[in-house]
């Protein structure tokens, strides 16, 4: 909205700054942050009146976690506040881009929402169906893959190669469609401690705030040898309130965590650095970023498919946190190993843009 005003100025003076995509995205950091700080106390008091409770907490999970029962928990409504207000502020309103990624992160922190309303009224940490789940998150992530095809073709590209596609053709929605869905999923799943998923939330969309920037300049991108996505550099405004979102939500999510951020807020951030990492033509890029929500999802999948086949578990708990809290590991101990692990994965992802 400012970058429209002072378009309609001319840019005058000082205004003229706001040309510059790095400023707003600086912007928008601050814009995000400073809204999630100023309207935490009083949102996460809301909530605690409005849910009694609290979240549900699972009797057959790590005996510590009964201690966080009376949590509130839709924490992810204060998150998704101040990343809008902030992207449209700050954003180019007539970018496609940035609309599909609001529509990806609003869409899915509505189903988030649902899910974790039907949790508390019910009182027990089974929420809406899957099935109906997935239907949703595919509706929305197709009608975004949708648009993000009509402007950016139909190809994916390889990393560690110089500009080396696959044209997906119309299998693209699909597999677009897909990312963004189990993206968004594996983000779910990997928020079960405090502060577990929203670092390194923050961290990838640190790294995608330098993707997609090196990406939507043609200069950057070819002396890199990878894809130029005109107009992708605008989405690091929306990195950057991503970043600023989950800084503010993360100062009343450590630990003892006075509000966890639910279903409404990890569906909608995953859902986010899908759509981001698709608009980049980076999607293989995100399995090593965001390779902690990878292997978190893995460790889920492994232990129902060899539980049911066999009847044996593989992992003393999933997701795999769970899995070391149950060897010993204190709950800080978990969530800060797990933060470094996640600043190297995004590093290793960073060193493709290079390694060509």
């Amino acid at each position: 909205m400012l970058y429209w005003i002072a378009e309609q100025l001319g840019f005058p003076g000082i205004v003229n700054l706001f040309r510059y995509q790095t400023v707003r995205t600086g912007g928008a950091i601050a814009t995000a942050l400073l809204i999630g700080l100023l309207i935490g106390p009083r949102f996460i008091g809301w909530l605690r009146v409005r849910q009694g409770k609290g979240q549900p907490i699972r009797t057959d999970g790590p005996q510590t976690h009964l201690a966080k029962r009376g949590t509130p928990t839709m924490g992810g409504l204060m998150i998704l506040t101040a990343l809008g207000l902030s992207v449209l502020l700050w954003m180019d309103v007539r970018n496609p881009f940035i609309w599909a990624g609001l529509f990806v992160t609003l869409g899915f922190g509505a189903i988030g929402f649902l899910d974790d309303y039907d949790k508390v009224r019910k009182a027990s940490v089974a929420g809406i169906s899957g099935r109906t789940r997935l239907a949703l998150e595919f509706l929305i992530a197709g009608i975004a893959a949708a648009i993000i095809m009509q402007e950016n073709g139909t190809h994916l590209y390889l990393p560690f190669t110089n500009r080396m596609y696959i044209d997906l053709g119309y299998f693209f929605p699909v597999f677009a469609a897909f990312t963004i869905v189990a993206f968004g999923n594996a983000v779910n799943l990997t928020d079960g401690l405090d502060g577990l998923a929203t670092m390194p939330v923050i961290i990838a969309a640190l790294a995608f705030t330098v993707i997609v920037y090196l990406a939507g300049n043609v200069k950057f991108a070819d002396y890199l040898g990878i894809p130029h996505v005109a107009r992708a550099g605008e989405l690091a405004i929306f990195t950057g309130a991503m970043i600023g979102a989950g800084l503010a939500f993360l100062w009343y999510n450590a630990p003892p965590a006075a509000v966890f951020m639910g279903d409404t807020g990890s569906l909608a951030l995953g859902g986010a650095l899908g759509t981001i990492a698709v608009v980049a033509h980076h999607e293989i890029v995100l399995g090593i970023i965001g390779g902690l929500f990878v292997v978190e999802a893995l460790s889920v999948i492994i232990q129902v498919f060899f539980y049911k086949r066999t009847g044996k578990r593989v992992f003393r708990m999933a997701p795999i946190h769970h899995h070391f809290e149950q060897l010993g590991w204190s709950e800080p101990t978990v969530v800060i190993r797990f933060w470094i692990i996640a600043f190297v994965l995004a590093l290793a992802g960073l060193s493709t843009l290079k390694l060509r």
